[in-house]
This record gives C-alpha cells, structure tokens and sequence, in this order.
C-alpha cells in the first residue's frame, strides 16, 4: 500500500522548473531516502507534499486522499529552516507542541525525551540558551512528540555530533517499525545506503533515480573498483582503460570504460606499488550521484 502518491507534479517558479512531471509512490512502513544536488527540487517537493506549497499541475494524495486544506494530520514534519519559539522555556516548548497534537501525559513523556537526547539539565533553559546541535534535538522531539504515520525530516542529521546522530537513527528506525513511514533528504550518501528502504534521486527538477539500493546500482553495473595501495592515486596515472578515479585518500574508487579488464587493471597498479586492498564491485551510492550531478552535467543548472 502506497501512503504518499504524487503523479505528475510539476511547479515552477517564472521560467524556472524545480519539478517538473514528477511521480512517486511511497510505500508504508518505508523509509525513503530523497538525494539530489542543492536546488534540484528535493525541498520544493517536501514542501509540495506538506501542503505549503501547491503544485502548478498533478496531484499528491497522503493516506490514499488527495490533500485539502492546510493542516495535516498525523503527519511530522521537520524543516530544512529550523524555527522554534526561542523566548521559551525548552520543557514547556515541547508540552506545547504535544499539546497542540493532542498528546496524553506530557509530563512523563518529555522528560523520557529530555532524558533520551541529554537534555534534562537544560528542561528549564529557554531556548535561546542551546546551542545549535541541541536545538536541532529539540526540533527533532517536537516533530515526533505524536508518533505521526508519516515523518518528514529534511537534513534530520545535520549539525549533529555521531552520538547524538546514531540516537536519531535508532529513533528513526524504531519508528519505522512501529508502522510510521519516514521521508527523509540528505547529503550523506553512507546514511542513505545504510538506512533506506528506497532511494530516489532529483536532479533539475526531474526524477533520475528511485528504487531499492541493489536495484539501481544494479542498472550501473560492475564497471567500479576499489583500490588500496601504498602510492595512493598516482598509481593511476597512465594507465588505460580508466575512465575517472574518485580519490578518498586512503583508497581510490575507480570507474572503468567499456570493455576493460579489472585484472588488466591491476597487474598495471601492481606493476607500480604494493596492493593492500582490491575490490570489484558496483559503484556507491556516492559514485552514482557523482556521476549523474558532476559539474560538466550541472552547467546550466540553477
């Protein structure tokens, strides 16, 4: 059962098209990565299927009905532009937001927060006093304060220190499991490969990618290897049959042209260096996006 339904949406600003005849289809229970460079719709379809922005064409169902008026109902939401009521008092800020959602026993309940993300200590503190990483706790909180079937959450990890990232994550999961579907926008390609269902890819306004990991790495194909040696990058140099090579430092993920042979490939690098590691596989998440959003493919792109 499909929870979110957007057929053929289109929206553009002037001459400017940020979507542009997008379909997608959310499944329940889900969790469904949106990547795209910065600018190419990710936000304006977000805000599309909150209901802040309409659509110029098409249409957007949540829960099997199409969207009417401006409020919806079990459902979180998470801005990419943070904003809470800085004047209050951090406590009473989420009592307000549960009380707004229609929560019982808010009392118990925000503490079991507050205590969750480290916060207890800072209950009474308005909200001026936090620093940006424990506002963005707070705003994560007040977005999942009802446990709302579907969440959206755009950047969730951004800001965040790797603990209180993976208490997110743990959240994010237990909710998925819970029967909530989760829409979430990143830049980190690692976290959608790890943590998405499904992932799907805007780019200029046009749906490039959307699928399980497997399936459009899939549609790659096994032209990349992964490359540890003791010369690094130079060990590449030269050599035919090598297409681009993404550098990370302490290993090189490298795409091949048609027809080349991996082991080819590796008597060359040999020939030069000492091989720690060599793998060959499909390419990451971070490849492919790479490969489609690269700079001589985003000229024209605003």
């Amino acid at each position: 059962m499909n929870i979110i339904e957007l057929d053929n949406i289109t929206k553009t600003y002037g001459s400017h098209k940020a979507v542009d005849d997008l379909t997608l289809h959310v499944p329940k229970g889900s969790i469904y990565g949106f990547i795209g460079p910065n600018g190419s719709g990710k936000t304006t379809t977000i805000r599309m299927i909150m209901n802040i922005l309409y659509p110029d064409n098409g249409n957007i169902k949540l829960f099997g009905q199409e969207l009417i008026g401006s409020r919806l109902e079990k459902v979180g939401y998470l801005p990419e532009e943070r904003g809470l009521y800085k004047k209050m008092k951090v406590k009473e800020l989420i009592k307000f937001h549960g009380e707004l959602k229609g929560v019982a026993d808010l009392d118990r309940l925000a503490d079991e927060w507050l205590e969750k993300f480290d916060l207890t200590r800072w209950a009474d503190k308005k909200v001026e006093a936090l620093s940006k990483g424990m506002s963005q706790k707070v705003q994560f909180i007040v977005t999942i304060i009802d446990m709302p079937e579907i969440i959206i959450l755009d950047e969730p990890f951004s800001g965040l220190d790797p603990v209180n990232a993976e208490i997110i994550k743990e959240v994010i999961l237990k909710l998925r499991d819970q029967g909530s579907t989760i829409i979430f926008s990143t830049h980190d390609m690692s976290v959608a490969e790890k943590m998405c269902d499904y992932i799907f890819m805007i780019y200029k306004g046009k749906k490039v990618l959307d699928g399980t990991l497997q399936s459009i790495q899939e549609k790659f194909g096994s032209d990349t290897i992964r490359v540890q040696s003791e010369m690094g990058v130079k060990a590449f140099d030269g050599i035919q049959g090598i297409e681009r090579v993404n550098d990370f430092g302490q290993l090189q993920e490298v795409k091949m042209m048609p027809q080349t042979d991996s082991q080819e490939v590796l008597k060359a690098v040999m020939a030069k260096t000492r091989v720690l590691k060599f793998e060959l596989t499909s390419p990451s998440l971070n490849d492919i996006f790479i490969r489609i959003a690269r700079p001589e493919n985003n000229e024209d792109h605003e």
